[in-house]
């Protein structure tokens, strides 16, 4: 058992009442740092990352080199996800190139970066289902607009999800999976004080669910941000400010009310960049990058790893073992 599709995955974690985790990668090292974790706590997983958020300047290079990883660990259930498809031909482009999983975010027009019409966000995911669902593989779409910026460039403002408004675009696309804008934000600086009810909208994952019961529904943007992996950047030259995320026992809550995906972006890469900032500091002679980079692998695995707890997943990853590996269609 190598890739499976999300869809299979979600459904798996509904049976089994726990969520599972998206984790957000721009290299290979971060690649297998969540597969190594994975591993540790014997957990399906979801590797996940962004057209263009590597260094590589080629994302068809890249995201072999992912596939290629993921089939070095048979033994874990690995969905591989398109986070963000910000338009119809990169969503298409991940397809062909073998991801079991996209995500189509029609919530913005790609060209003014403003929120798109209800009718334009149904138009571009449906074509995405169309084209991914002839091939076996998965679509998450997105519904109202999820805050911040998911690759450190445009800040996107909150615009909540309707559940009237959901139950349509399900009907409209038929994807498997929704992400919902509940009051998260993407980012490394989410919130000024500990979010309450007035800013994480709980509520409405359960309100959504009851509309549209047959399709996963995606936390996006949840992050707790911890103030020591904060403290420890900025020990070593980084300047973040001092913010919250979303604290762990409402990530945990969230899988109780229908929440089967939890994205995680920020956790990790502060941790990996925690450490790489710690070991360039203390050994100013090395030159060579790997010492550094696996530190930050090391420390990435390792919240990974607690997060995978949290969500539930941990110890699932047997349930998958009669599950129909994904066979990638290639254009």
């Amino acid at each position: 058992m190598t890739l499976i599709t999300l869809r299979q995955a979600l459904d798996g974690a509904r049976r089994g009442g726990y969520g599972i985790g998206a984790f957000n990668v721009t290299d290979v090292v971060q690649a297998e740092a969540v597969l190594d974790a994975a591993r540790r706590t014997s957990s399906p997983v979801i590797v996940q990352t962004i057209a263009g958020a590597s260094a590589f300047a080629s994302d068809e290079l890249y995201w072999d080199l992912l596939l290629r990883t993921i089939s070095h660990y048979p033994d874990v259930p690995v969905v591989l996800h398109l986070d963000h498809g910000p338009d119809e031909a990169t969503c298409l482009r991940a397809i062909d190139a073998g991801f079991s999983s996209v995500m189509i975010d029609g919530s913005l027009d790609p060209a003014t970066h403003q929120p798109a019409s209800f009718e334009a966000n149904v138009e571009v995911t449906r074509r995405v289902v169309e084209y991914a669902h002839r091939r076996g593989v998965s679509v998450e779409g997105e519904l109202g607009t999820i805050g911040g910026s998911e690759d450190g460039g445009t800040h996107k403002e909150i615009v909540l999800a309707d559940p009237e408004q959901a139950q349509a675009f399900v009907e409209q696309t038929d994807v498997d999976a929704l992400a919902v804008a509940i009051g998260t934000s993407h980012g490394a600086y989410k919130f000024s004080s500990p979010p309450d009810g007035s800013v994480l909208h709980m509520d409405l994952i359960s309100a959504i669910k009851a509309k549209v019961p047959d399709t996963h529904l995606v936390m996006h943007g949840s992050s707790s941000l911890p103030a020591d992996v904060r403290a420890e950047i900025n020990a070593y030259g980084g300047s973040l400010p001092e913010s919250w995320g979303v604290p762990e026992d409402e990530k945990a809550r969230s899988t109780t009310l229908g929440v089967t995906k939890i994205n995680q972006g920020m956790d990790s890469h502060m941790a990996f960049m925690a450490q790489l900032r710690r070991s360039l500091a203390q050994d100013g002679v090395t030159v060579d990058p790997a010492p550094g980079l696996r530190a930050g692998r090391a420390a990435m695995r390792d919240i990974v790893a607690e997060r995978m707890a949290v969500f539930g997943q941990a110890g699932h990853a047997p349930q998958f073992a009669d599950v129909p590996a994904f066979d990638a269609v290639r254009a």
